[in-house]
């Protein structure tokens, strides 16, 4: 098992694309590392730059204590002196060969023997459930069954780090999933080093032992999948990880709505902090978290500890064993979840009840507001 630190990298393209800016990240010894965002934030460009496929132009990488990219010492291991296994979104088995020979292809590259060969093949392809296919040619396989070669290929030239390039996009949801059960029990056998890019937030919170959330070339947050979701470190991953999303209030007009402004002005009391502009700013409440009721409070006073709202449903959205409903609250749209037994209707009158310990604070910066002690 192998430390992975990235020191301050940064990645340009010309003078204006900044890729990747001034990330910094330690993966543990043995740790299943998702680097989690949407299209265009610098997952797999930071991914190349570990495996050596892009150079940084600033920062420090290191593998095992070894340094692999510094710029500024002009230090360069090229990624054939690596030792990592990159598997691609795109299978990339040769078409000509046998599955059998597809994982050889690495072993020869290696100069390894023709009977230790034959041992570590038959040993890769048992373990991913393709021996019997060893025979078949690429096109005689499913999607599933090729990543399942691509993994056994890389897994037979045993490299100390396991680096994984939205290996699961090309197929459909049943494969993703059983594909995603391989993968965890393969890394709990292994203990490898795993980092594995996706944009997929499922696939990084049942997969990964730590998630680092990216936008746009920036690190939002590096936490356990627990708390990604639980304690998101800003509004940007609050509004990301989830599905539906969180709901979000903006409180920068909250003096056209007196609802919002006694709502801002309660959130800030709870979180200990001053109800200004640089106070709280946004609240967010996962959809989970909302109680709902089929008819209004009329106007009573909220609870202590609770936040109401009157609102219209605009649709409900049956997913099997739960449902998602979407209400109108002044304009606003809100999501709720809720067992798929309770039945709603498109234009009935329902109260939403928010505790206040579950609506998370942000600041003007968008930054996560704490409760102070």
């Amino acid at each position: 098992m192998i430390e992975i630190k990235l020191e301050n990298i940064t990645k340009k393209y010309g003078n204006d694309v900044v890729a990747v800016d001034n990330i910094s990240l330690d993966f543990a010894p043995g740790s299943f590392v998702c680097l989690l965002g949407p299209s265009g934030c610098g997952k797999t460009t930071t991914l190349r730059m570990i495996s050596g496929l892009e150079r940084a132009d600033k920062g420090r990488i290191t593998v095992g204590g070894e340094d692999f990219d510094w710029p500024e010492k002009r230090i360069f291991v090229s990624p054939e002196n690596r030792k990592l296994g990159l598997v691609f979104q795109s299978y990339a088995l040769w078409p000509h060969m046998t599955v059998e020979e597809n994982v050889e292809f690495g072993l020869r590259m290696k100069h390894v023997q023709k009977s230790d060969r034959t041992k570590i093949i038959t040993e890769s392809l048992d373990l991913l459930r393709m021996g019997p296919y060893r025979k078949r040619y690429p096109s005689e396989l499913s999607g599933g069954q090729q990543q399942r070669v691509a993994l056994a290929r890389m897994l037979a030239v045993q490299p100390s780090i396991l680096l994984l390039d939205e290996p699961l996009s090309n197929l459909d949801a049943a494969l993703r999933l059983e594909m995603r059960s391989e993968l965890k029990a393969l890394h709990e056998r292994l203990g490898s080093t795993v980092v594995f890019v996706t944009h997929d937030q499922l696939e990084a919170m049942s997969l990964a032992t730590h998630v680092a959330v990216m936008n746009e070339g920036k690190l939002e947050q590096y936490d356990e999948p627990m708390n990604i979701y639980q304690k998101p470190a800003t509004e940007f991953v609050a509004r990301f990880v989830g599905n539906p999303p969180m709901n979000m209030l903006d409180f920068g007009d909250s003096g056209k709505n007196a609802w919002m402004y006694e709502l801002q002005k309660a959130v800030a009391q709870f979180y200990q902090v001053k109800q200004g502009p640089d106070g709280v700013r946004k609240i967010g409440f996962r959809p989970e978290v909302i109680a709902l009721q089929k008819h209004s409070h009329d106007g009573q006073e909220p609870k202590p500890g609770n936040w109401y709202f009157d609102g219209v449903v605009k649709a409900v959205l049956p997913t099997g064993p739960e449902q998602v409903i979407s209400i109108v609250v002044d304009q606003l749209q809100f999501y709720v979840v809720t067992p798929p037994t309770k039945e709603y209707e498109n234009g009935d009158r329902v109260t939403l009840s928010v505790p206040l310990r579950s609506m998370h604070a942000f600041d003007k910066a968008g930054l996560r507001i704490t409760q102070q002690a």
